[in-house]
């Protein structure tokens, strides 16, 4: 039995339809790099992804005849995207968290010559675990500190070796594969994403949820130190509102010399303090005559403090 082959013009038909449908079936279709990704690693996502997106390798002169069909208003600075090894990703979900869903999936690879690190890499302080012999001039080159203790190498101290954005030399990723440091971080990316007309880049999606965060715990300390500034009561301020308002009327209570029982302390403790300012001012500086001024101090409050007990003011302002 003969299986008929299928022409590269009608396969190409095919692929331009099947882009199209996909197109017009999607809001949102965003091209991805497959840099580094693996064929086994490409499945993976699809079978993971498959109730939620279509990912479609096509060539990218064919993904862009298609793209550009009568009747799909996609611009053209969106199809001038597709360079290198690209996917054309269709989906539903927006691209905020589709960006986030992506990063969660990616997975780290040892580093090759003429990788670009995708962020900063760093040996780490420790026992490498290798014995000391020839490998210790590959540490030298990349200018990393060791030192030999109990048969090892060990690293002195966090170092540095590359930055992000910067090509990692053959003579470092031997030594990264050495110490098994995989710092390369490989997986699907939305470098570039078509969503309801618009043309959005990577950097436009990316959500730094952590300072997020810090932006609204910010914002929420700030809110509620102006409501209790602003005397404006809620179930958050309103403790520290009473606490405000009964500081002040202490203050106050004190510079009056109001007395009651919950300032009578405070009060004979500013009178001690005014007896021994007192006596420094006007050079009684000797041990009894300060004692004398203090005990005169303490008698006068006390005395002040029955008389009004007696005529009822003092219950007058605990009950108030």
């Amino acid at each position: 039995m003969q299986v008929a082959l299928e022409s590269p013009r009608a396969k190409k038909q095919r692929i331009i339809k099947r882009v199209t449908v996909l197109a017009k079936k999607y809001q949102c279709i965003a091209i991805s790099s497959l840099y580094k990704i693996r064929a086994a690693q490409l499945m993976e996502l699809r079978k993971k992804f498959r109730n939620n997106m279509e990912i479609l390798v096509v060539k990218n002169k064919i993904a862009s005849m298609a793209l550009k069909e009568e009747g799909l208003e996609i611009s053209e600075r969106f199809t001038d995207k597709l360079k290198g090894q690209s996917a054309l990703i269709f989906t539903n979900i927006d691209p905020f968290k589709l960006d986030m869903m992506f990063e969660k999936n990616k997975v780290n690879l040892q580093a090759r010559p003429g990788d670009i690190a995708t962020d900063d890499i760093m040996i780490p302080e420790g026992n490498t675990g290798i014995p000391p012999g020839p490998v210790l001039s590959e540490f030298k080159e990349v200018k990393v500190p060791t030192k030999i203790d109990a048969g090892s190498i060990w690293v002195s101290k966090d170092t540095t070796v590359v930055r992000k954005g910067e090509s990692i030399s053959p003579k470092l990723a031997s030594l990264l594969s050495r110490l098994d440091v995989k710092p390369i971080r490989a997986g699907l990316s939305a470098y570039v994403v078509w969503f309801e007309g618009s043309i959005l880049y990577e950097r436009d999606i990316k959500l730094d949820l952590d300072e997020y965060r810090r932006q609204i715990e910010e914002v929420y300390l700030n809110a509620n130190r102006i409501a209790i500034e602003a005397s404006y009561p809620t179930r958050e301020t309103l403790p520290f509102i009473i606490s405000k308002f009964e500081l002040k009327a202490r203050l106050l209570a004190i510079t009056a010399g109001y007395m009651s029982k919950d300032v009578i302390t405070d009060l004979l403790v500013k009178c001690n303090n005014e007896a021994i300012l007192l006596a420094m001012t006007s050079g009684y500086t000797g041990r009894d005559a300060i004692s004398c001024l203090l005990a005169k101090g303490s008698r006068e409050a006390s005395a002040l403090y029955n008389k009004l007990e007696e005529k009822g003011y003092l219950r007058l302002g605990e009950s108030t």
